[in-house]
């Protein structure tokens, strides 16, 4: 079966998702926290923390964020596509791709699985489905 691979206006389109989501739901948890009388800044501090960092890297290892499920992509691995990767390559590749922001899309183009840096690094790909 041959693959297809996202075009990189439809990763763009499930990062932004996914953005608005992470926002959305660190919104709610501050209305949450707002109920409770004297909450300590480290209790909201974590708890952002936590969506932040946590919410792609989980979603990647469970199947997909909202955000590639809504676009019909997936993250797999690269040597594998009908493998979803573990928990490692997400950790991996997570931090790469918040740190290099929209620098690690300039790969997509030139690459013949159009694969970003983050997914060189990890060893993933996005596949369509």
């Amino acid at each position: 079966m041959e693959e297809k691979y996202p075009p990189l206006t439809d990763r763009i389109q499930s990062t932004f998702i996914d953005a608005v989501l992470i926002i959305v739901l660190m919104f709610a948890f501050s209305n949450i926290l707002d109920k409770f009388e004297q909450v300590p800044d480290w209790v909201r501090m974590i708890l952002f923390a936590a969506v932040f960092i946590a919410y792609e890297p989980l979603c990647m290892v469970f199947g997909s964020t909202l955000g590639n499920y809504l676009k019909g992509i997936r993250v797999r691995k690269n040597t594998d596509t009908t493998k979803s990767i573990n928990i490692f390559q997400a950790i991996v590749r997570y931090p790469i791709k918040v740190s290099l922001g929209w620098i690690s899309f300039l790969t997509i183009n030139s690459n013949p699985k159009r694969r970003a840096i983050h997914d060189l690094v990890s060893g993933t790909v996005m596949i369509k489905l």
